[in-house]
């Protein structure tokens, strides 16, 4: 039963890092939405929250997921989130709202990917929770080193959002708009 912990958790993580560069790119985005740890948990929290709904029930077979749809639409949800660093969007219920509805998205890309291992098979509920966990603990990986390499360090500084967040959210979205495209052409 412990081996299938770790595991699944071990798979969750890879499935983040290093293996999920689109799921990095959208966290760093989110991360780069506020600069205050509080702000950015609540949008991670909102984001957890979310994919953990769809990724439940997609697992589960209450929702079907095609991957020809729910790929094209992560890749788009990375280009928002980007474009919202960039146009500057300074409503952060506006920005929990758009995080759930594209954390819902991902949910189902997580699904589709856990699936496809045939996993869910035995121990599903304690399988879906492990998998679940190390995409958390990737996500916290990621958020902690932003926040002690970039946030704590240059937060503070005049030019932090025109040399640091306003580049990276820059090159996040032309990586989305390239992926977008790409993923609705190979549908």
């Amino acid at each position: 039963m412990f081996q299938n912990i770790e595991k699944f958790t071990l798979l969750g993580y890879a499935h983040v890092i290093p293996f999920g560069f689109d799921h990095i790119l959208f966290i760093i985005s989110i991360y780069f939405l506020s600069n205050t740890l509080k702000s950015i948990v609540k949008q991670c929290a909102a984001f957890t929250v979310a994919h953990s709904i769809t990724l439940g029930l997609s697992a589960a077979g209450f929702v079907a997921t095609q991957s020809a749809i729910i790929e094209p639409l992560i890749a788009f949800s990375i280009l928002i989130t980007a474009l919202q660093n960039i146009v500057k969007t300074p409503n952060i219920k506006y920005s929990l709202l758009i995080v759930f509805i594209f954390g819902l998205i991902h949910g189902l890309g997580f699904a589709s990917a856990l699936k496809e291992t045939g996993m869910l098979q035995n121990n599903f509920l304690l399988s879906l929770i492990s998998f679940n966990l190390g995409v958390e603990l990737a996500q916290i990986t990621i958020i902690m080193a932003l926040y002690i390499f970039i946030t704590k360090q240059f937060a503070h500084k005049s030019w932090y959002s025109n040399r640091i967040v306003l580049p990276i959210s820059s090159v996040i979205a032309c990586i989305a708009v390239y992926w977008t495209i790409e993923r609705i052409l190979a549908a």
